[in-house]
């Protein structure tokens, strides 16, 4: 979705030309024409879809600098341009103060107001995510901060905040990439323990000779290589969360040693003559069925019922598509911050094909694919085409052929690619990529012939000179002396 750029100044044809100027670059635009409008713009109904404000100061009634300063106290966040037509320093250095973000003399030029619309946006994104890492790392962040308003998370963060308020173990299932370890991070935020350390484990990763040394320590000289002191997991998340991810897979001798923890609340690191207390808050999480496990003889059942004394089931990202858009405006945000990038939405049908697909890997496959997409992409807006391993899957809608239902996916791309409405192929029979040599020789011959062997329209349309038009026709071959109409 497009930026939206809320435009404040008395003079109409100042606002004309301003909205021309910035709906030509591609944001959308709303117009005030005196500050009481804008502000109630900006605190009202339309304040989540007004991203930045470009504001005369000199206006009748209440003017630019008193706008500034009502926002200053209820929209900090809410980037702010200001225009003058003074110019003058005391004007500008009073409206920065005040928490303007850049300002325009006018008359400007339009790559002026632009570039300053953009850089404002850009620090805003970068503002931020600033403030999400450092909640992450203070160990603060709260369910408010969660992304996403679907009836299935709705319920998920109602259990989080319930469970928050008791020091009780806590067990989160769900699928892999649903977002176990967010939530666990929002339950210790909106605990008594925010602000304190949030230790995870990752269970499963960890050599099962090293799990006892990594969860409980070891004194020096315990054993070979033992050569200092180490806090085991437990010891660094004194007063503290600890999450323990993927506990099902925890060996089987290590699971006695958690379930003594639990009941004693004390640790024995190896080659200590005493045990070690500690106040630990245990949350886990699994994306396999524990009762299985039990039953299995692969999980003890004592731990078990001591770990799932209160379970939180997370949804799968398919069970909660009305949370897709959300989260692809996040995720665009935070790149756009963390690459410096400048993609401004994504366009309806693309949402329309992200909302489609099944998501096996959840909210970090969506997320690893808008960073592909906006890394690859060449323009503004995410285009279907910006997510070929969600568009390639994308089934096949109810009017196709019955054909083209039973053709499967490798069949159903080599008949794209070798259809003869098709110019230029760019796979090969067998599905493979034809060479870059290949591509470009077939692309310049249908060029020329599409073009009638118009020369110069033929360079502008590919985008080169014609001159290095000339030469790749010399090296590939290609005859154009029939056509050449220069």
């Amino acid at each position: 979705m497009a930026k939206t750029v809320l435009i404040v100044d008395d003079d109409p044809t100042q606002r004309r030309l301003l909205q021309a100027v910035v709906e030509k670059s591609g944001f959308s635009t709303y117009q005030a024409g005196d500050g009481d409008q804008a502000l109630n713009m900006v605190l009202g109904a339309d304040a989540a879809n007004i991203d930045v404000m470009l504001l005369d100061l000199v206006m009748p009634g209440r003017d630019g600098m008193e706008v500034l300063a009502e926002l200053q106290v209820k929209r900090p966040d809410l980037p702010v341009i200001v225009l003058t037509g003074k110019g003058s320093i005391d004007a500008v250095v009073s409206a920065m103060q005040s928490g303007a973000r850049d300002f325009v003399v006018k008359p400007a030029s339009p790559e002026r107001i632009i570039v300053s619309i953009r850089n404002a946006l850009e620090i805003n994104n970068l503002a931020v995510e600033v403030t999400r890492l450092k909640k992450t790392s203070d160990g603060a962040l709260q369910f408010t901060d969660l992304i996403g308003n679907a009836t299935t998370m709705r319920s998920v963060i109602a259990m989080g905040e319930r469970g928050a308020k008791a020091n009780i173990p806590i067990l989160i299932t769900g699928e892999s990439g649903v977002g176990k370890e967010v939530i666990a991070r929002a339950i210790q935020g909106a605990s008594e323990r925010s602000g304190a350390p949030f230790i995870t484990v990752n269970c499963g990763a960890i050599p099962e000779n090293l799990v006892e040394s990594i969860l409980f320590g070891h004194e020096k000289g315990s054993f070979t290589g033992a050569n200092s002191k180490h806090l085991g997991k437990f010891q660094e998340a004194h007063g503290g969360t600890l999450f323990l991810d993927e506990v099902g897979e925890l060996p089987l001798d290590m699971q006695v040693k958690l379930l003594r923890v639990l009941q004693e609340g004390e640790v024995d690191p190896i080659g200590s003559k005493r045990p070690v207390s500690v106040d630990v808050r245990i949350i886990s999480a699994t994306n396999r069925d524990l009762n299985d496990a039990v039953r299995e003889g692969r999980f003890r059942e004592d731990l078990y019922y001591r770990l799932n004394v209160f379970p939180i089931q997370v949804p799968s990202l398919r069970e909660r598509r009305a949370d897709i858009p959300a989260l692809l405006t996040h995720f665009i945000k935070r790149f756009n911050a963390q690459e410096r990038l400048s993609v401004q939405g994504a366009a309806k049908e693309t949402l329309d094909m992200l909302s489609a697909f099944d998501w096996p890997g959840n909210v970090r496959q969506l997320e690893n694919a808008i960073f592909r997409a906006m890394i690859l992409s060449d323009g503004t807006t995410l285009q279907p085409h910006d997510f070929p391993q969600i568009s390639g899957l994308t089934p096949v809608m109810s009017t196709a052929s019955e054909k083209d239902k039973t053709m499967g996916l490798s069949d159903q791309v080599k008949a794209a690619a070798l259809s003869e409405d098709e110019p230029v192929h760019v796979l090969d029979r067998d599905g493979h990529l034809r060479t870059l040599v290949e591509i470009e020789r077939d692309l310049i011959e249908f060029a020329i012939d599409n073009y009638s062997g118009h020369m110069s329209e033929v360079a502008r349309r590919l985008g080169i000179g014609r001159s290095t038009l000339y030469r790749k026709v010399r090296e590939h071959g290609v005859d154009v002396d029939v056509k050449r109409t220069a």
